[in-house]
């Protein structure tokens, strides 16, 4: 399964079933908006170029991949093995053609069958908060999030409030009754730990279910309930605290699941109080979007988002110790004792290479280490080497890790040589309804730094007619990590996955602050580049790492 990133965590059996969900809206000019979730951990450019490509096949001329939303829940709980690219598919092992083919068959069926069955309605978004008593998500890396200067900041008894706790709403009504929902709440979907072996929806998919019902029940056709999620990343749905971990361990097998079940009602509840309100935004007007794919790699980063910086810039992909370890309580990682090794390890590449003056590479790294500021460097994903060295060559024993093992098994056959190991030429989108505009992201933003995004737009789109801005996360590919510059002076696990380094934030900021600008011209003015597309994996490299056998440990 796709998520924890460990080796034993393999499904033997579906505890729910996993869905497709999808809303297709048309407006009076006959223009479409699709918005499709998935019961998935990631999204990937293969499962999105292939629907695209599926789909526009069966609709002709009226389907525009910039009005197609491709996003998913993250519950850590499905298959894997849907990337062409290498890193986050170890512990399938390899690409699973098979995976692959089955998440795209749902995601066209959703799509094709919503549009068989569009019918007039009113949209609407309404909004609500979880109050500080309801035990729906607590922000799991607070030292990170306190060093932001704008929060308040918060006690360890207090993480709860550390966080974005309102959820938005857009509910689709016909003669008054909602039909569909699309909410959106930033918490992981990591209620179910890496223990379980089966396939599950977790708390989105849950929530999902339990809405569903409760829509059909209301006298709803063939409803739809997509909960997808807005700034998660570091928001956890397990309680974090004064004895966290004891209580998570305390929480084993079946407890997990009803757990899962119960933070899904909570979602489900307020979201259906939201569609309820009697005051809520009524969305007109037409449908619109732009899409646009940027290498996040050496993307320089305007000064007004990076605190005055002019050299500011992003470098080639690299993931911390940090990433290595994990987080305590969502799903720990290498051992402390390992972890400290490597860290001390990663210090001493770096000195190593910042003595050799003179050489080839020392202006290289000088760059590389400048914008990666303190993480310390174990995996070099763009380069494809573990502590300085190649990944086939790399001398750490398969034992000590196994992911690790599975790396340099893959580079000894040659099955990464000239393939990425991550994403790195990234879909930057921005949808609007009206008068709401939806940034959709790549990635796991936090919750300060989606607020900050969310400014960024906010201030180059000074028009009236939007009226609100959101942010939906995991959106049309993966990548890891974003968060502000500040978390990531922490090295936390998400700063440590925050693989462009310390302006990765500033960079998106940037770019959608760019490509949001398109958004308001006339169509026949927009100059964004659209033709930009992740490279293509070497078919032979491909091959050499698709339904590859799981060795034994």
């Amino acid at each position: 399964m796709h998520g924890y990133g460990a080796w034993q965590h393999r499904a033997r059996a579906a505890q729910t079933a996993l869905y497709a969900r999808a809303i297709v809206l048309r407006d009076s000019g006959g223009r479409e908006l699709v918005f499709c979730c998935l019961d998935l951990g990631y999204v990937t450019h293969a499962m999105r170029a292939e629907s695209c490509t599926r789909i526009a096949k069966a609709v002709g001329p009226d389907f525009d991949e910039e009005r197609f939303v491709l996003t998913c829940t993250h519950t850590h709980s499905g298959p894997g093995g849907c990337a062409h690219e290498a890193l986050y598919n170890v512990v399938t092992p390899g690409f699973r053609p098979d995976h692959l083919e089955a998440v795209v068959t749902a995601i066209a069926d959703a799509v094709l069958t919503a549009r068989e069955h569009t019918a007039p309605v009113e949209i609407g978004l309404s909004c609500g908060s979880f109050e500080a008593d309801v035990p729906v998500a607590w922000n799991r890396s607070l030292r990170a999030y306190n060093r932001n200067p704008e929060v308040e900041p918060r006690s360890v008894g207090e993480t709860h409030l550390a966080l974005d706790r309102e959820m938005a709403v857009l509910g689709l009504y016909r003669g008054g009754r909602p039909q569909a929902l699309i909410s959106l709440f930033g918490v992981h979907a990591t209620c179910l730990g890496n223990s379980l072996d089966r396939h599950d929806g977790d708390n989105k998919g849950y929530a999902a279910t339990f809405a569903e019902e409760h829509l059909r029940s209301d006298g709803a056709t063939d409803p739809v309930a997509i909960f997808a999620q807005a700034t998660a990343g570091d928001v956890s749905p397990h309680y974090h605290g004064p004895g966290d971990i004891a209580r998570r361990r305390r929480l084993r097998g079946e407890k997990e699941y009803a757990y899962a079940r119960r933070n899904g009602e909570l979602q489900c509840e307020l979201a259906l109080a939201c569609l309820g309100k009697p005051q809520r935004m009524v969305l007109s007007g037409g449908l619109d979007g732009v899409l646009s794919y940027v290498d996040l790699t050496h993307q320089r980063a305007d000064p007004r988002f990076a605190d005055g910086e002019a050299e500011a810039h992003t470098s080639d992909a690299c993931h911390g110790v940090a990433f290595f370890a994990g987080t305590p309580v969502d799903g720990p990682g290498m051992p402390a004792a390992v972890v400290g090794i490597a860290a001390r390890a990663a210090r001493l590449v770096k000195t190593l290479r910042l003595r050799r003056r003179g050489t080839p590479e020392h202006a290289y790294y000088q760059d590389l280490y400048a914008s990666q500021g303190p993480k310390d460097i174990l995996l070099e994903a763009s380069r494809k080497r573990i502590l300085g060295q190649e990944l086939a060559r790399f001398l750490l024993p398969g034992f000590v890790d196994p992911l690790v093992a599975e790396l340099k098994r893959q580079a000894g056959i040659g099955a990464i040589r000239k393939s990425a190991l991550v994403p790195t030429v990234l879909p930057l989108q921005v949808v609007r309804i009206g008068q709401l505009a939806i940034a959709c992201c790549p990635g796991e933003f936090t919750t300060v730094a989606g607020q900050r995004l969310a400014q960024a737009i906010a201030s180059e789109t000074d028009d009236p007619s939007i009226g609100r801005l959101l942010v939906c996360t995991y959106c049309n590919d993966y990548m890891g990590y974003v968060t502000t510059r500040e978390e990531y002076q922490e090295q936390a696990y998400e700063g440590g996955h925050t693989i462009f380094g310390q302006w990765t934030l500033a960079a998106f900021q940037t770019c959608f602050a760019r490509l949001s600008r398109e958004l308001l011209k006339p169509e026949p003015d927009r100059d964004h580049d659209r033709t930009t597309r992740p490279p293509a994996p070497p078919a032979e490299e491909l091959a050499l790492r698709s339904d590859l056998p799981v060795p034994k440990r």
